[in-house]
């Protein structure tokens, strides 16, 4: 095979990668794709940086093509400059597949196992880089993909990280029989090879039948999709008129104990706020009812200090019963703030998007309290109130954040469930809203915790402990999806420990093998 077909096969295996991922769900694409990487590395060692980086193209070009949407019709670039961006955004990104090519042809030997040992290792080193180097951009992990297989059963051990090693497991295993075989080396040496490969699927069979948490009580949600266009959001004459659409749609659902508006279902701040941050707060007291909506937080600095008048942050605040707020930590490049801001603000219009400017919020905060009946509304005849009520806290993930597992995992210490508020307009018709509910869906099975995902267009929906949906909207319409919520109590193991351990294992393995691989320079 010569070179040139050699990254081209990697181009397309790189391209087969996303297709495990939703909306498609063929996880066995996937997992075949990461088994051909490893073959092609296997094959030709001394060409694996430029099979990794080739890859890696294949792989975003596919899986983040959704990127091109919110550029080309909400960033007002056209066409080719929205390609050139995206293409760019790509090369960038695989930029990260490099240090597995780089890092198996330093390390490569004549042992079989050694060299799957290292692949697995440098691609779990991949996968951590991308949740914080550069702020991170924690996509298109292997994990996410096995969200509905047996595999899934690792996550609320291992987390993402762990369920994506385990998978590597497999897919390694697999090829290293078949390697094997063709070798002529079977028996003692193949053996193994099988039993890793099968291993994985039997302990996730078993896995899946264990309880790490405990229910501890059923309550009542309406989350509220406006089906807002973006165009009209932050449009001054039309703020006004989308909060009274919110508040439309809540109408015939305030005997539910929670009512949930999405990421910016209120545009306006400040003293302009105020009419509908009374409402809210009084409807939901008289009603005795939790609210949680996306609104925006202005905080007013002494400019002499700052060279800014005031903040803005991203948050999600509690009214009526519910109390507290989160500014969201976790913001998007370009989209929330813009890079090197002095250099590219105002250069084309994409860098000058809504609410581009805005303040990163603390790591550590706390979380919005809701004030549950002891006995829910829905299971009363009639709600006469009040009832004696219980205090749960809930752990809250803004949009982008929901991708970042540290974080909702800190966040979900002592909290019962997990609401999620976003505003995926900015992907239209594309796979990216599918995607982002697949990670949601991931950090619900993580933690143990019921996940709440109120968006403004799709995809809304009800997620149990175990990851599964329960029930959600269809995307582009504007409804109510009324639907019950569980509290849980108890961690799992991940929630206890984190990424931590699968990461020493990988760092020991790559230790080992250097120490193994080791050659002093004569004198």
């Amino acid at each position: 095979m010569t070179t040139k077909s050699a990254l081209f096969l990697a181009l397309i295996v790189g391209a087969i990668y996303p297709l495990g991922f939703a909306p498609f769900d063929y996880f066995s694409l996937t997992l075949l794709s990461s088994l051909g990487l490893f073959l092609l590395l296997a094959r030709n060692p001394g060409l694996a940086p430029w099979t990794a980086l080739a890859f890696g193209v294949g792989k975003y070009l596919v899986g983040i093509s959704w990127v091109y949407v919110s550029i080309n019709q909400y960033g007002n670039a056209g066409p080719l400059l929205a390609g050139f961006l995206v293409l760019l955004f790509v090369a960038v990104m695989a930029l990260f597949c490099l240090p597995i090519g780089l890092g198996y042809r330093r390390f490569h030997s004549s042992h079989h196992y050694a060299n799957a040992l290292v692949f697995i290792a440098l691609w779990l080193l991949m996968e951590w880089a991308l949740t914080w180097l550069f702020t991170g951009f924690p996509w298109l992990f292997l994990g996410y993909a096995a969200i509905d297989s047996s595999l899934a059963s690792f996550a609320p051990v291992v987390g993402v990280l762990g369920t994506s090693t385990i998978g590597l497991v497999s897919v390694v295993g697999f090829g290293l029989a078949v390697t094997l075989y063709l070798e002529g080396k079977r028996g003692k040496l193949q053996l193994p090879a099988i039993l890793i490969c099968l291993l994985p699927w039997i302990l996730g069979g078993l896995l899946g039948n264990v309880s790490w948490v405990q229910p501890q009580g059923t309550y009542s949600v309406a989350l509220v999709q406006g089906n807002l266009d973006q165009s009209i959001k932050w449009d001054e004459d039309e703020q006004a008129a989308n909060v009274a659409k919110h508040i439309q749609l809540s109408a015939q659902h305030w005997d539910a104990d929670l009512i949930v508006w999405p990421e910016f279902a209120v545009t306006l701040y400040g003293a302009s706020a105020q009419q509908a941050v009374d409402f809210l707060h009084d409807q939901g007291q008289s009603t005795q009812t939790n609210v949680i909506t996306g609104i925006p937080t202005l905080e007013r600095l002494p400019q002499q200090k700052t060279g800014r008048s005031y903040n803005i942050y991203n948050t999600a605040k509690g009214y009526g019963l519910a109390s507290g707020g989160f500014a969201k930590h976790h913001l998007v490049p370009f989209g929330e703030f813009v890079p090197l801001e002095d250099w590219l603000r105002g250069l084309i219009e994409f860098f000058d998007l809504p609410m581009s400017g805005l303040t990163q919020g603390e790591w550590r905060q706390n979380n919005i309290t809701l004030s549950l009946p002891v006995q829910t509304k829905t299971s009363t005849a009639a709600f006469t109130g009040p009832i004696s009520n219980d205090d749960v806290q809930v752990a809250i993930g803004i949009c982008y954040e929901i991708a970042y597992g540290n974080s909702i995992r800190a966040r979900s210490e002592d909290a019962g469930v997990i609401v999620t508020i976003s505003n995926d307009t900015w992907f239209g018709g594309s796979i990216g809203p599918h995607q982002h509910m697949q990670i949601a869906r991931m950090r619900a099975l993580e933690n143990g915790r019921w996940l709440l995902r109120g968006t403004n267009n799709g995809i809304t929906g009800v997620v149990n402990s175990q990851g599964r949906v329960v029930s959600q909207l269809p995307q582009f319409m504007a409804e109510v999806l009324r639907g019950e919520f569980v509290v849980m109590q108890g961690r799992t193991p991940y929630s206890q420990l984190g990424d931590w351990p699968v990461l020493l294992l990988v760092f020991v393995v790559l230790a080992l093998t250097a120490m193994r691989t080791y050659r002093p320079i004569p004198k």
